[in-house]
């Protein structure tokens, strides 16, 4: 076996005064290096069995892959929709209780409780009147499809008065539904009703019709995902062109295009094994998982990206198992942070703390799909990393695996084939091992945590050839460069041997910037060349920095402007498909019909002294206002037009009155089902013990609103009124704590998150980064809430889901270019801050790049809820892209934290003297893949 020369670094400073803040910071370092050295070893674990790496994954996936004959959609859209513990909920179940539905032919209200199977339409001419008699016969037509006759409504009397002119009408049919197979009827029913309705409108245009069944909202709200198929398909063909596309380079041995169709490919694989668990614990599918996928992209791009841009930065002498060692060392480490930050906030978000089932569940999916992600890109995605490194070695092409021939053959050929295998590695190679020969080199790699064996200040050039059993000595300052030569036997201040140890004196603890790409000449990415060289430097550039900040004042400004207009989403139809009867329905329903509310049933549960004169009043003034169908007005009225005492009567007489003259006259008699009436004893009257009166409410276009506000403001009335009684409806179960239910998920992930990022401040990073990252992330949120509001998104599930997957995409963006640049010490903030965005800013700006091109077909997704998860993942990559590529590396360049320079050690200033650095470097000496490459 080929051994490779291992390199050991080990340093100790002599603390003249132990700190505290000393103190904590190697700890944290020596914790550091310890989790790096753990990804190290697991580096080299999996470069050492690639194929069981690589086929493992595959085989999970497609085991489990065969769960899909347990596929299931969601059923119960309401159970989804509906705050989970809500007031409503229970008002509903103990209205049940009280007053059982009444399925007969006569009742008009029966679905104010449960409505069950039904089947209405709305019916509008487009010319006059509906009510004309033209119009009248097509809907007796429709009228057809009910059970007889129109039914008179209660409380309409017969003395001439009725509607003259009506430009709509609806008509409702309820359906007996007793049993699985009645229901299975009913359900045939529903279809046939809006099928044939959709053809007797198409052969009436005189006519609009809109009909909506009680399983229109499931389907309709399912047909999302049917109508994204399509669309879907076209985001993975754009994804893999241009994630192919980031992976290329000019040079045809270092190009990696392959890489990233494996990314996806490993992202699709994570995607189907969690899939395949779910179907397992027998969940069910509902059209708010379009936006796992892209969640599970963002992530798993994230971590394929940053570990190709380490790639390219290690030495192309080494072996591909210390080359893939030091890549984990290096990327693991933050993708395991940012993995753990989406777990958080997804895990908290799909706890039992969460209110709303479509939340629930869709964090719960997406927080398995991240973390088996996690595991694929460790394993899988890495094995090809290796499975390219030595093709690579093997001087390959990168996308045709064939050997490319020397320099020397490649003049014979045409020219489309010398540009088809244009490569500078093996010159590249050449060059590098000139410099890195066993016994002449500093032995050193140079990363963002690496640690220097010899003083560098910055702006320094050094050019040295060493030969062996050289000893030298030489002095480094600021903008100097050096090229000499040393010839055997010259004494100078130190020598340079195999396995040796030696010892420098450096004015300061510094990081040196360069990198290893650096050091040799060799073509880069595109985008990697375009930061370089230019975007780094004008982002960085003194004129520049002012508008940045006032764009950031800007962004800032338009997020608070949103922000205060904020409202909730609570109408299930604004997340169905567009062009369905749902959404049709609802508009009619809006424009014709949204001049009164629903009816609300307004229910006494208990026993109260209806006879007395102040109890009365109460109830009278609580319906004021309402338009009403009470049972108590009209026996009050009963009992002044036969001149009888409303306010003098006993119990006993005014329920003996109600029992057997009110309710057994024919015009009433339809409101014996709205009082319940209990035995006392023997020979005693019974007792009322509950009553409903029902109410409409007049509205305006803020139908929901007001509505919301209605239940709000009678329920606090009930809590100190003498008589108890609540208020339901159906559709009140939508707007019950529904912003608490929504926003509580979000705002408990933010807190955890910040939480999180306090914690590892202690322990893993600088404290710095976790400031800046918690400001950051609370920046990013802020932005995205804000926008969103003023490109019409509402406060809903759907948007709540994206705030929440925000906070974990922001923090992959945002995060490595804030360690990097904390971390970084010895050099000026512009220094930093450019080297920070040409190493991790690149591949936050490949995997936008590759996340919005994956967004953009699902735009052209006619349905609401695609639109408004498109909407808000776009304007979280926009907001992401903001903080990572302009307003951190401006405002970094002259805010905390402070970079110390290195000085001479003349300029330092009282009580501090120069710290004595001692490194110990140990090379064992084997045969070097270099010398493989350099004989290929």
């Amino acid at each position: 076996m080929v051994g490779v020369p291992a390199v050991t670094t080990c340093r100790w400073e002599r603390l003249e005064t132990p700190q505290p803040e000393r103190t904590r910071r190697m700890l944290r370092q020596v914790l550091q290096a310890g989790l790096r050295r753990s990804f190290q070893t697991l580096g080299r674990f999996v470069a050492s069995h690639p194929v069981f790496f690589a086929s493992a994954p595959v085989l999970v996936s497609v085991l489990l892959g065969a769960s899909f004959s347990r596929y299931r959609v969601e059923g119960d859209v309401e159970s989804l929709l509906v705050p989970k513990h809500s007031l409503a909920k229970i008002e509903g179940n103990l209205v049940d209780s009280l007053f059982p539905v009444n399925r007969s032919k006569h009742a008009l209200y029966s679905d104010l409780q449960t409505p069950g199977r039904y089947g209405r339409v709305i019916v509008t001419s487009k010319r006059g009147s509906i009510l004309d008699p033209v119009h009248t016969d097509l809907v007796l037509q429709v009228q057809a499809w009910g059970s007889g006759p129109p039914v008179r409504g209660p409380g309409v009397s017969g003395r001439g008065e009725g509607v003259r002119s009506a430009r709509a009408l609806q008509l409702t049919y309820y359906l007996q539904a007793r049993g699985a197979l009645t229901d299975r009827v009913a359900s045939q029913w529903e279809q046939a009703f809006c099928g044939e309705l959709g053809r007797f409108g198409a052969g009436h245009p005189e006519l609009g019709l809109y009909p909506f069944t009680s399983s229109s909202l499931r389907s309709d709200f399912q047909a999302s995902s049917v109508l994204a198929q399509r669309p879907l398909l076209a985001s993975i063909c754009v994804c893999v062109l241009l994630s192919v596309c980031c992976c290329s380079m000019r040079d045809c041995v270092r190009a990696k295009p392959w890489l990233g169709l494996l990314a996806l490919l490993s992202i699709a694989l994570s995607g189907l094994t969690a899939a395949g668990i779910l179907n397992l614990t027998g969940a069910t599918y509902n059209s708010t998982y379009l936006g796992v996928p892209f969640i599970l992209l963002g992530h798993g791009l994230f971590g394929t990206f940053e570990m190709l841009s380490s790639w390219r930065r290690t030495r192309e002498d080494q072996h591909v198992k210390e080359r893939v060692a030091s890549v984990f060392s290096d990327v693991m480490l933050r993708y395991s942070g940012g993995t753990l930050l989406h777990q958080v906030t997804l895990g908290l978000a799909a706890s039992p703390l969460t209110n709303l089932e479509a939340v629930r569940l869709f964090c719960r999916c997406a927080a398995l799909g991240v973390t088996v992600g996690y595991l694929y890109t460790l394993s899988f995605y890495a094995a090809c990393l290796v499975a390219t490194g030595y093709l690579e070695t093997g001087y390959r092409h990168g996308c045709f695996c064939r050997r490319v021939p020397k320099k020397g053959a490649l003049d014979s050929k045409p020219r489309w084939y010398r540009c088809l295998m244009y490569t500078r590695y093996q010159d590249d190679t050449h060059t590098h091992n000139a410099i890195h020969t066993p016994n002449a080199s500093h032995a050193q790699t140079l990363t963002s945590n690496s640690i220097l064996t010899h003083t560098h200040i910055p702006n320094a050039t050094h050019g040295h050839t060493h030969t062996p059993n050289t000893t030298h000595s030489h002095d480094h300052t600021p903008n100097t460069s050096h090229g000499q030569t040393h010839t055997p036997n010259t004494t100078h201040g130190h020598t340079h041997t195999p396995n040796t140890t030696h010892s420098h004196t450096h004015p300061s603890n510094t990081h040196n910037p360069t990198t290893s790409s650096d050091l040799r000449p060799r073509d880069s990415h595109l985008l990697l060349g375009c930061v370089r060289r230019c975007y780094g430097d004008w982002i960085t550039n003194t004129y520049v920095k002012p508008f940045v900040v006032l764009l950031y004042l800007i962004y800032i400004s338009f997020g608070l402007m949103g922000f205060l207009q904020v409202s909730q989403g609570s109408d299930p139809s604004s997340l169905v498909a567009m062009d369905t009867g749902t959404l049709l329905y609802a508009r009619a329903q809006q424009r014709y019909f949204s001049s009164y509310s629903p009816v609300i049933g307004f229910y006494i549960y208990e026993s109260a002294p209806y006879w007395n004169a102040s109890v009365q009043r109460d109830l009278l003034e609580y319906a004021k206002g309402f338009q009403r169908i009470s049972w108590l007005e009209s026996y009050l009225e009963f009992l002044t037009e036969r001149n009888i005492s409303t306010t003098t009567q006993s119990r006993e007489s005014f329920t003996r009155m109600l029992r057997l003259s009110f309710l057994r006259q024919p015009q009433f008699a339809h409101f014996a089902d709205d009082i319940i009436f209990a035995e006392r004893g023997e020979g005693e009257e019974p007792e009322m013990a509950a009553s409903r009166v029902f109410l409409v409410a007049k509205t305006t276009e803020n139908k929901r609103e007001e509505m919301s506000v209605l239940l709000d403001t009678l329920r606090r009335l009930s809590l100190t009124s003498r008589v108890r009684f609540l208020i339901f409806n159906p559709s009140f179960v939508y707007l019950d704590r529904y912003a608490t239910a929504v926003s509580s998920p979000l705002r408990h992930s933010l807190i955890a998150v910040l939480f999180l990022l306090g914690l590892s401040s202690l322990a893993v990073v600088e404290p710095l980064v976790a400031v800046w990252l918690s400001l950051t992330l609370l920046s990013v949120q802020f932005g995205v809430l804000g926008f969103m509001t003023l490109c019409g998104v509402e406060l809903d599930c759907v948007s709540v889901l994206c705030l929440i997957s925000a906070l974990g995409h922001s923090a992959d963006c945002c995060a490595p270019l804030l360690a990097t640049f904390s971390s970084g010490r010895g050099d000026s903030r512009t220094v930093w801050v450019r080297l920070a965005l040409e190493r991790h800013g690149v591949p936050a700006l490949q995997m936008l790049i590759c996340y919005i091109a994956a967004l953009l077909p699902l735009a052209a997704v006619r349905s609401n809820l695609t639109r408004s998860l498109f909407r808000c993942l776009a304007l979280t990559a926009f907001c992401s892209a903001l903080h990572t590529l302009a307003f951190l590396p401006t405002l970094l360049t002259f805010l905390p934290p402070a970079k110390k320079t290195t000085s001479r050690p003349g300029d330092r200033g009282e009580g501090e003297g120069p710290r004595e650095e001692v490194e110990c470097v140990e090379m064992v000496d084997s045969t070097r893949v270099v010398d493989q490459i350099t004989t290929v």
